[in-house]
């Protein structure tokens, strides 16, 4: 499979000539891959992102940064659950934002994700993120209103500002070592139908259903739009946006394990080196715990 192949067409490098009405939520770019077979070619992904997880937390200088939106039912907590599988825990945190909290709405919209970037060896990953903040509200303006700015901010201009803000977050966040990686899972609506339904007849699964889902539905030309408005305006060089088909889950899920793999490995992460007395250090520990060892055990001394 053409896996880097996949991966750069699903990337927009041209946001000036996005539409989202040109992209397939069905579409696996000309690649036939059934269930089986993807689970295959995750395992490897899983597998290449497990180690250079390992080489990025052992280094210590970058951040990754991973941010997934989508429409309820997308597959983002799918995508996290299967290609974070093979990850150490110890090197990775995921962050679900909702609808914000009385002390979040009491600062600016990106301070409750700024708090929570990941540290330097770390992958965090925000499921949905102050990009909530150009969608929502703007397909509820009662939600705006209820962020307590001040009236003469909240005009024709605002999503225009809120774009800049974001590309400026973001190129801040690369210049200081945080690789931005941004996937937008692109459902179709008749898909979402149903993996809904699926969930309304599996008991195991209703937990996940809410009416508000249902409502937001019926909202769905609207929200394409803000999200259309919002992939043009703030992809670039710094964090480009990937537009991920989602309607099968296994492509979906291998794309965005691909294009985690091919970034970290742009970053080409080292374990750190022990040299000079430090290594010394280490010969000297290394012989006096040999010497412990009980009388039989212990490796004989080379000639």
């Amino acid at each position: 499979m053409k896996l880097k192949k996949i991966i750069k067409q699903t990337r927009i490098d041209r946001p000036e000539k996005f539409r989202l009405a040109d992209c397939d939520p069905a579409d696996t770019h000309g690649v036939d891959v059934d269930k089986e077979m993807a689970r295959a070619y995750l395992v490897e992904e899983i597998e290449r992102l497990a180690d250079l997880q390992e080489r990025l937390y052992a280094e210590g200088r970058w951040a990754v940064l991973v941010i997934l939106q989508g429409m309820d039912a997308a597959g983002k907590d799918g995508v996290i659950k299967h290609v974070m599988s093979g990850i150490n825990p110890l090197g990775c945190e995921v962050h679900s934002f909702k609808a914000p909290s009385a002390e979040e709405l009491n600062h600016d919209f990106l301070w409750r994700c700024a708090k929570k970037l990941p540290e330097r060896g770390r992958i965090g990953i925000f499921n949905r993120s102050y990009y909530e903040e150009v969608l929502v509200p703007r397909v509820h303006p009662e939600v705006l209103a209820a962020q307590k700015l001040p009236k003469r901010l909240v005009d024709k201009d605002i999503w225009r500002r809120r774009f800049d803000d974001m590309r400026a977050f973001e190129r801040y966040l690369a210049r200081n070592g945080v690789l931005v990686l941004k996937f937008f899972l692109h459902i179709s609506k008749e898909e979402q139908r149903r993996r809904l339904l699926d969930r309304l007849e599996q008991p195991e699964k209703r937990w996940k259903f809410s009416m508000k889902d249902i409502d937001e539905r019926k909202l769905w030309p609207r929200y394409m739009a803000a999200y259309e408005d919002m992939i043009r305006a703030t992809s670039h060089a710094a964090a480009p946006w990937h537009v991920v088909p989602a309607d099968r889950k296994p492509f979906a899920r291998l794309v965005v394990a691909g294009a985690m793999v091919e970034a970290l490995d742009r970053l080409d992460p080292a374990i750190p080196a022990v040299t000079g007395a430090a290594k010394a250090e280490i010969a000297k520990v290394i012989k006096a715990l040999m010497a412990e060892a009980p009388r039989g055990q212990r490796p004989k001394a080379h000639p």
